[in-house]
């Protein structure tokens, strides 16, 4: 459980009926200042402005899709260590292994219940540069070999 104090999420999603939901929905289970960015490049602005606790992203979106939302901010060192986690109703394992390897933390697939994912932002938000470098040498190691 995260500590009292309140820490900015940016959602980048281009729904604004999910926006809205998940905005409202995630201020109730958790420390959470929401900011909301309809598109990928609005969202990169907004995390590039903000440096917000952390980015849940869609993948399908106009311009900036969330994958290269997700290397784009893993790639700039401003960003890199931004927790990011993909919420998609792409739910093929592929999906999910890009989703992985483009840099996001964790991915989930849409739909998804407010507390458990007002759960993963948090579990996200504590994890150490070190456990994030880890878990991703091991995706590639495991994807390597198969």
């Amino acid at each position: 459980m995260l500590s009292p104090q309140s820490y900015t999420v940016l959602i980048v999603d281009d729904n604004p009926d999910l926006l809205e939901f998940l905005s409202m929905s995630l201020r109730h289970f958790g420390p959470f200042t929401i900011v909301g960015a309809a598109n990928g490049i609005d969202g990169l602005e907004q995390a590039l402005k903000l440096h917000p606790a952390c980015v849940v992203i869609d993948v399908k979106m106009p311009g900036l899709n969330g994958y290269q939302l997700a290397s784009t901010l893993r790639g700039d060192p401003a960003t890199a260590a931004i927790p990011l986690v993909i919420l998609t109703a792409l739910a093929l394992d592929k999906h999910q292994f890009i989703g992985l390897a483009s840099g996001a933390d964790r991915y989930l697939v849409k739909p998804v219940e407010p507390q458990d994912l007002a759960e993963v932002i948090e579990e996200v938000i504590a994890i150490t540069q070190q456990e994030r470098a880890q878990r991703f040498n091991k995706l590639v190691e495991d994807k390597a070999f198969e």
